[in-house]
């Protein structure tokens, strides 16, 4: 049985599920914004994208500053980057399985094709 997902793997995967979330990244990858400036295109509260905001952070995607009131957020790409390297380590691990399977299966298909061959070539006779 395989180990399971390393825990920030987990929180990186469920942060990027939610449309919203991955939205509010993909506004933070244009550059740091104060929090209500980000929240403005949504339709929800503040509250409601803060809550979104707090998952991003508990992944590490989003870094949070203050200044005096102001909270400013910066996106952290580095989760993305390990989610993404995991993500082809696995399917590096599945195309090589595949392969051999895909193998396999063809030399069983030949060797099949031979008896067939034989069997055809004796009830001829």
């Amino acid at each position: 049985m395989a180990a399971p997902a390393q825990p920030d793997l987990n929180l990186t995967l469920l942060a990027i599920s939610d449309p919203t979330r991955r939205a509010i990244l993909q506004r933070l990858s244009a550059g740091e914004q104060r929090v209500t400036t980000l929240a403005e295109p949504f339709c929800m509260s503040l509250n409601a994208v803060s809550k979104h905001i707090r998952v991003l952070e508990n992944a590490r995607l989003v870094r949070r500053r203050r200044i005096g009131r102001e909270h400013l957020l910066s996106f952290h790409p580095q989760p993305l980057d390990e989610a993404a390297n995991w993500i082809e380590r696995q399917r590096t691990l599945w195309t090589a399985r595949l392969d051999a399977l895909e193998a396999t299966l063809r030399a069983e298909d030949r060797a099949h094709s031979k008896v067939s061959r034989r069997l055809k070539k004796g009830k001829s006779r």
